[in-house]
């Protein structure tokens, strides 16, 4: 069920885009803005390191007639069904390059049936700002910020600029 769920919304998310005229693609998860690939990963949980190395290699897969092209993913959204393990939101946190390309949602209230869902997101990306404001139409979510890190990524961020 909760699968199903997550896999809904991108979905719906997806037919919105192709009326953006942004580029989709019917059995993979990313959306292209001019040159830009907006990768949109889901999990019920991942361990630490191995969301550091597909953070780090930012790889997507194209589908093109019969096969496939690996670009580089310009940005990277990760939508958890269930509350990400603190020790990758910590990773998340102590790498602030991750939060430039990096976006991370808990969808697990909103598959619960529940409004709120849990989100960092620093980046400049036009799609998931459009994804975040179609949770909000579609689906009446609010979005709640993990506050309890958000001053400990600010003051990391603050450091590096």
């Amino acid at each position: 069920m909760k699968a199903s769920k997550v896999w809904e919304i991108l979905k719906k998310f997806k037919e919105l885009c192709k009326l953006r005229g942004w580029k989709t693609a019917e059995s993979e998860d990313w959306v292209e803005t001019g040159n830009e690939y907006h990768s949109f990963l889901w999990a019920k949980s991942i361990h630490p390191s191995s969301f550091r190395s597909i953070v780090t290699n930012r790889k997507c897969v194209v589908r093109e007639g019969l096969s496939y092209r690996v670009v580089e993913a310009s940005y990277i959204a990760w939508l958890f069904s269930e509350t990400p393990p603190e020790g990758l939101v910590n990773l998340f946190i102590e790498n602030p390059d991750f939060s430039k390309k990096v976006a991370l949602y808990d969808l697990s209230p909103v598959i619960k049936g529940e409004n709120a869902c849990l989100k960092l997101n620093y980046t400049d990306s036009p799609v998931f700002r459009e994804f975040e404001r179609f949770l909000e139409n579609e689906f009446g979510v609010k979005f709640e910020e993990y506050a309890f890190l958000k001053h400990d990524l600010e003051d990391t961020l603050a450091e590096i600029t």
